[in-house]
């Protein structure tokens, strides 16, 4: 890549924050013109990020180098690696659909013009978020993606809900603000720069010898950790992602598609510091674990989409994290692009779910001694894909065994879980097509797990990591966790009823009640009543 690339780049970012910098009675008396500028910015974000890549690719394919550094000004410039190409253009592409859909969704609304204004700011800052070449800028537009996020939240000031839930994120999005400001310091105090091309060869030094890297970086590693884990609505910080259901559809599809993957990026961007300390790494895996197996279990028991769909994006976020802290950094990033290009989709198209519910309806299972008499096979399969993707896979993608085997493990599990639903109709035709999609699942995943990580070796963006006895008690834990997971949306798919199962989902539907404290301290704060 050229140098041009790179100040092509940053005038994506640039035009979608001059957009979003107009004054809101401008922008409400002029909504279809600022419309119209809302599509061709975001149309030139998409080209220009489709331009980097194929820059990109071609650089790769000529054995050129594939990172360039642009310093623009003092402590401001644009880093182009193979992690912030791909982030680009898939923020980009989502925020094009965001961005023709919102123009449409408040056509006539005496307020648009200025929706359309923290769009494209929005937008613009998340594009800066994840071209800054330097942990200062980057911190910059962390903070002004929050404000940006939060007069979204807003736009209904009239809703109670929306207020509450805006609140909760503001108060949660500060603490993540003082924690990455707090690593930014100890970093720059240790290293003595705060460029990531400084960062990234100090921690492959430090990787390559002997010496440690002292426990002011792992302090840093863990708070950057910790940083992440409040934008990407990690537990127990997790509950104001659901309570922004009162948002604009688009604002969702946004928040759930691009802004909540910050977190995710920022760890995936800062591997080689991260990976220095293994008390970082647990508390990943831990959090992230913990985040997943909870999204998942509370997700069953919401009435409504766009709930659950918010408890479904808290539950990958989770697993994200938990790939990052076995060390899968690629697989990680592989996650973050297929789940916000889903959960865009779904997001934008809630509105017409209950339509189509008639036509989507499921085949009652049958519930013959047919599944008994296939519990072997179903094993050995299972057993099969975990040891060929355990071992080919994921243990050479992330260089430790103990997080290969367990995300090997889970993978099996949800292989296990394609065929088991296929048994379950019983027709051999869809039994025939549950194999058919649980090997295409399992070689797509090898295949582009593998690509991935070799995009991150070419832009330095990760290391191989050891494993300790630590590790794969971590490991061994989180392969138990997600097991039961899976015996507990069976025994649900299969009707079982008992009065353990009656509990669980009572307190489940309610979140187990770890929203309250979150919404006290709103109340206090803001000094409204617990239910306005």
């Amino acid at each position: 890549m050229t140098i041009w690339t790179a100040y092509l780049a940053a005038a994506s970012p640039l035009l979608l924050l001059i957009l979003g910098c107009v004054p809101s009675r401008w922008a409400n008396r002029h909504a279809v013109a600022l419309g119209t500028a809302t599509r061709m910015a975001a149309a030139f974000a998409f080209g220009t990020a489709l331009v980097v890549a194929a820059g990109l690719f071609v650089a790769h394919r000529q054995g050129q180098p594939t990172t360039v550094s642009l310093s623009i000004a003092s402590g401001w410039g644009i880093y182009l690696d193979p992690l912030s190409a791909i982030m680009m253009l898939l923020i980009a592409f989502v925020g094009l659909v965001i961005a023709r859909f919102s123009v449409r969704y408040l056509d006539g609304d005496p307020r648009q013009g200025r929706f359309l204004r923290w769009i494209n700011f929005t937008l613009g800052a998340v594009l800066t978020l994840v071209l800054s070449a330097n942990l200062v800028m980057f911190t910059i537009a962390w903070v002004l993606t929050s404000f940006g996020l939060h007069q979204l939240l807003t736009h209904f000031r009239e809703r109670p809900g929306a207020l509450m839930a805006a609140r909760k994120k503001f108060l949660i999005s500060r603490l993540g603000d003082v924690l990455l400001i707090a690593a930014v310091a100890l970093i720059y105090f240790t290293i003595g720069g705060t460029d990531f091309s400084t960062i990234f060869t100090t921690a492959e030094q430090l990787h390559a010898g002997s010496e440690s890297p002292g426990w002011i970086l792992s302090v840093a590693a863990t708070l950057l950790v910790l940083g992440a884990m409040t934008k990407s609505a990690q537990f127990p910080v997790h509950s104001w992602l659901p309570d922004t259901m009162e948002t604009p559809t688009p604002v969702s599809a946004l928040m759930h598609a691009g802004i909540i993957n910050a977190g995710g990026f920022l760890v995936i961007r800062l591997s080689p510091l991260i990976t220095l300390s293994h008390l970082a790494l647990d508390l990943l895996a831990i959090v992230g674990a913990v985040t997943a197996v909870l999204g998942s279990v509370v997700m069953l028991t919401q009435p409504t989409v766009k709930r659950a769909l918010a408890y479904s994006t808290m539950a990958q976020m989770g697993f994200m994290m938990l790939q990052c802290g076995l060390g899968a950094f690629g697989a990680a990033l592989l996650h973050i692009v297929a789940h916000s290009l889903y959960k865009a989709h779904a997001f934008l198209s809630s509105g017409g779910i209950l339509e189509a519910a008639p036509v989507a309806g499921l085949r009652e299972p049958n519930r013959s001694s047919l599944r008994r008499y296939l519990q072997l096979p179903i094993a050995i399969a299972a057993a099969v894909a975990v040891a060929t993707l355990s071992a080919q896979v994921l243990n050479r993608s992330s260089g430790v065994s103990a997080g290969g085997i367990a995300l090997g493990l889970i993978l099996g599990i949800a292989l296990t879980g394609i065929m088991w639903n296929a048994l379950r109709v019983a027709r051999v035709p869809v039994i025939a097509t549950g194999f058919l999609v649980m090997l295409a699942v399992a070689f797509s995943y090898r295949t582009l797990v593998g690509g991935f990580d070799l995009l991150l070796a070419g832009g330095g963006s990760s290391l191989t990591v050891s494993t300790s006895a630590v590790d794969i008690g971590i490991a061994v834990i989180v392969a138990i966790g997600f097991g039961l997971l899976f015996v507990l949306q069976s025994a649900i798919a299969d009707g079982t009823s008992s009065p353990l199962l009656e509990s669980l989902y009572v307190h489940a539907h309610n979140g187990f009640y770890l929203d309250i404290p979150m919404r006290k301290a709103v109340c206090a704060i803001w000094k409204k009543p617990l239910n306005p």
